[in-house]
């Protein structure tokens, strides 16, 4: 098992990290009419969830369980986000499944660490 020194060892903040790239690039297809709208809405939900997880890994375990259900909650946002996305024809159907794999993959994840950290008090 790899030890983890920091949370960028941590699977979920490196798979959450890919996620938001590939949001990132997938709304850049998106029209301008949505700049301000659901692509900033997608994008600052993406970067919270890593975003979130690396700022509780710095802070006590209460608060690190925190940020973490911070991240779960983005990620639920995001998931309506795409879904909304989808259903309005801006994410084409590869693209959107591409998508909810990954954030499906990153929610499990964060599960998984929000109760792993609730019950060891461990940080990894």
């Amino acid at each position: 098992m790899t030890q983890i020194e920091s949370y960028r060892d941590l699977r979920v903040w490196q798979n959450a990290m890919d996620l938001c790239v590939a949001l990132y690039k997938a709304t850049t297809a998106f029209p301008s009419s949505e700049i301000y709208g659901l692509t900033s809405q997608m994008r600052r939900a993406s970067v919270s969830i890593p975003s979130n997880i690396a700022e509780g890994y710095r802070r006590s375990r209460a608060e690190y369980i925190r940020f973490v259900s911070i991240s779960r909650g983005s990620a639920a946002e995001l998931d309506t986000q795409l879904e909304l996305a989808y259903r309005i024809g801006l994410l084409p159907e590869d693209q959107y499944q591409t998508l909810n794999q990954s954030l499906a993959a990153v929610g499990r994840q964060l599960t998984a660490l929000h109760n792993r950290l609730k019950e060891t008090g461990t940080k990894a």
